[in-house]
């Protein structure tokens, strides 16, 4: 017999990805032209020359037995103090290769996480706008994902509903920051403020509160924005990390779990996530890939493009009369519907269909009201697109 739970999950679908698959319908259709795809968060600029040059480097001249075999469990040594090292050097952090656990992207760090801390009859905390994929990292763990309501005048932390919700039952707090959908980047006050509640919980309550930051987009940070590193403000933090928007490798599913050295039982938790492993099925990253993210440690991608889009496509749309959060970071922002009843769903599949533009309403991301616009997109078709924008204003 099936699971049900799983058979129930296929009625539903990720809402990025009915929007993305409408889009490459429509194309397919009408033709390319048709379509201003705004869905989805696939980086647009290539690789770095040098990472396409250590993977031939590597092909080349290593050993095929060592390069194409099992890696280790808890991931190859050499690769996990290349991570930790680099960290050290940027965050002032004191990492070894003991507190890096390589995984599948950032969502195998946070799958493995939040399985390390969390569990049954516990909650996780996380704030809204977030990452519609949260609900299945944390209701796999057997713990239950509770959302703080946003602000929406800033998409900062509303540490009032914040303090209110965090009880007893919270055994993490789950942030994103660059964050996907908003585009905001949490500033060294906000991390403070949130550290600093997190000390006194665990104080009040007895036990550990772990505070897991996703941080895929941590190179995509505009001019002159504050962008501090949390784990640096709390001990008991758990890094997770992806090479998929920094170095344009989302197909290679290469990231890490970084355990704060300071964290309570640091040296347990990445052990543990191999363990985990033999539960998820996760068992590394391929060696070729850990091997090839060693060389190019410290590099990223040309990542200026995003900056540019986003000051271009905010400039248009406040000027057209949308409210719009300016983004700080990544390739995302969220501005208001514009419509009288504010409904993202019915606005948002009316300009698809109408229009052939393509966005995602805010629902999923816990923001009704709201829809996000993904400009990791050529230039070109955000200036094709802003009159689209325009006529879909007066929808």
């Amino acid at each position: 017999m099936v699971s049900e739970f799983y058979k129930e999950m296929t009625g539903k679908e990720s809402v990025i990805r009915q929007f993305f698959d409408f889009a490459r319908a429509r194309a397919a259709e009408k033709g390319p032209d048709s379509v201003f795809n705004f869905s989805i968060g696939n980086p647009s600029v290539p690789t770095t020359d040098s990472f396409t040059q250590a993977l031939i480097d590597i092909v080349k001249e290593g050993d095929p037995v060592k390069l194409h075999g099992y890696s280790p469990t808890l991931g190859q040594d050499s690769t996990k103090k290349a991570i930790a090292d680099s960290l050290n050097r940027r965050f002032g952090m004191n990492y070894t290769a003991a507190h890096i656990f390589p995984t599948s992207g950032a969502a195998g760090a946070l799958s493995h996480a939040i399985r390390c801390v969390a569990g049954k009859g516990e909650v996780v905390l996380t704030f809204a706008p977030f990452f519609p994929e949260y609900n299945p990292y944390v209701s796999g763990t057997g713990a239950t994902l509770k959302v703080v309501p946003a602000d929406y005048d800033t998409f900062q932390i509303n540490f009032e509903k914040f303090e209110e919700m965090c009880d007893e039952k919270v055994a993490a707090v789950l942030i994103n920051s660059p964050n996907n959908p908003s585009g905001i980047v949490y500033t060294t006050e906000t991390i403070e403020k949130l550290a600093s509640i997190l000390t006194k919980k665990q104080e009040e309550f007895g036990h550990e509160i772990f505070l897991i930051t996703d941080e895929p987009y941590r190179e995509i940070v505009f001019e002159g924005v504050d962008s501090p590193f949390p784990s640096k403000f709390y001990d008991n933090s758990i890094c997770c990390y992806s090479f998929s928007k920094s170095l344009s490798l989302p197909g290679e599913r290469i990231g890490y779990m970084a355990v704060n050295p300071a964290a309570k039982d640091a040296d347990l938790l990445v052990p543990m996530a191999g363990q985990i492993s033999r539960f998820t099925g996760h068992n590394c990253p391929t060696a070729l890939m850990q091997f090839a993210i060693e060389r190019v440690i410290d590099e990223t991608s040309d990542l200026s493009i995003y900056e540019k889009n986003a000051n271009l496509l905010y400039e248009a749309l406040t000027k057209i009369g949308y409210k719009v959060v300016k983004p700080m970071g990544t390739f995302y922002m969220m501005p208001r519907v514009p419509s009288e009843n504010g409904d993202a769903n019915e606005w948002c599949w009316k300009a698809a269909r109408e229009l052939g533009l393509i966005t995602v309403p805010g629902d999923s991301f816990q923001c009704p009201g709201h829809f996000r616009i993904s400009y990791c997109v050529p230039t070109e078709m955000i200036e094709k697109a802003i009159p689209l924008f325009e006529q879909a204003y007066k929808f």
